[in-house]
């Protein structure tokens, strides 16, 4: 099969001719149709992210395909079933909390990266081996829409994110960095879930007013100033209502007072959870007032990914009609343009922007 590999950090992609993946006991072999190219992959690919990603090998995270080969262990996959291949590799051996490894993107810790030493090569190629667990079943869908589907590996994040603070019908979120490719995501699936309002701070106009014309009423777009406190209280007044939840998809570049003005908008018994970047590149942590915590019973959690009974609830938004993917636009690239697809990608990085490689 043909696949784009990464010779080293910093190195272009190389397509060569490569070995088509062998399947053993409890994995599956799918197919690719289409498969994202995520607005950060130059800085995974250079080594400026720092991700653990072993080279040579295949990057790229998550794809839509069909089945092409199932192990002895599957009871319901069938070839030719479209699937999404999930990234999130899980060890099977460490419940309740299993090593992880994001295929083809990087890893967790050291029995992350012993996962990775298997299961190495990602989704820049024709083909690719996921544990059976991983192919998750999405339905018939027209091949010209499987660009369009892979933006359920965004979307899964951003759901993972509100699965785990409970995020419910009829409650205000703010979602810091709202207008970012996370952040988008958020706000179309929290709408979609009967949020009664989304918050949106940001300080890209432009940005703002355009998912206030995708969304109506319902979402609040709110320009930041810089100013910590001003801009808390700005959050704070904006909404129909107290601040339930907050989700934090902010990226390693913005200085953790960005986040924390953000936090502290939550009503008494309000939730945060943290799925950003801050701190990633150095910066001061993350600092809240303890005695503000303990007497409003303030939640703060952090969420990497999410859990493998998210998808078919994302599955199920989508197929209801509740979340329209056709909000995103779709470039889409051949797989030997996989560096152009990578370079488009960091140069369209604003919300509802999809890069997809078709190999």
């Amino acid at each position: 099969m043909k696949a784009a590999i990464l010779p080293d950090f910093g190195m272009p992609l190389s397509v060569e001719d490569v070995a088509d993946p062998v399947i053993g006991t409890g994995e599956v072999v799918v197919d690719i149709v289409a498969t994202p190219v995520l607005s950060y992959t130059e800085e995974v690919l250079s080594g400026a992210r720092r991700y653990l990603l072993p080279t040579p090998s295949v990057p790229g995270g998550g794809a839509i395909g069909r089945v092409r080969a199932i192990g002895p262990d599957a009871t319901r996959l069938q070839p030719g079933d479209w699937v999404f291949c999930d990234p999130t590799v899980r060890s099977r051996d460490g419940a309740p909390a299993p090593d992880i490894t994001l295929q083809g993107i990087g890893a967790r810790g050291e029995g992350g990266q012993k996962l990775q030493r298997y299961f190495r090569d990602g989704t820049f190629a024709e083909q690719v081996r996921v544990p059976t667990e991983n192919a998750a079943p999405i339905g018939a869908i027209d091949p010209a829409e499987a660009g369009r589907w892979s933006v359920i590996g965004t979307l899964l994040v951003a759901y993972g994110g509100l699965l785990a603070i409970d995020f419910r019908p009829g409650e205000t979120l703010l979602v810091s960095a709202a207008t970012g490719n996370f952040g988008s995501a958020t706000v179309a699936l929290a709408l979609a879930m009967g949020a009664r309002c989304v918050i949106a701070p940001g300080r890209n106009r432009a940005a703002l007013d355009d998912l206030r014309q995708r969304f109506g009423e319902r979402l609040v777009p709110v320009q930041l100033t810089g100013n910590g406190d001003a801009d808390t209280a700005a959050m704070r007044a904006a909404g129909p209502a107290p601040i339930d939840a907050v989700q934090d998809f902010l990226p390693p570049s913005v200085d953790a007072a960005v986040a924390r003005a953000a936090i502290m908008t939550l009503r008494q018994g309000g939730r945060a959870v943290l799925m950003g970047g801050v701190g990633m590149l150095g910066g001061d942590d993350l600092s809240l007032p303890y005695p503000w915590i303990m007497r409003n019973l303030i939640t703060v959690r952090g969420q990497w990914m999410y859990d493998t009974a998210a998808t078919p609830g994302l599955v199920g938004l989508v197929r209801s009609g509740l979340l329209d993917l056709d909000h995103w636009a779709v470039t889409a690239f051949p797989l030997a343009d996989a560096n152009i697809a990578v370079t488009h990608a960091a140069a369209n990085a604003g919300p509802f922007k999809l890069t997809v490689l078709e190999p």
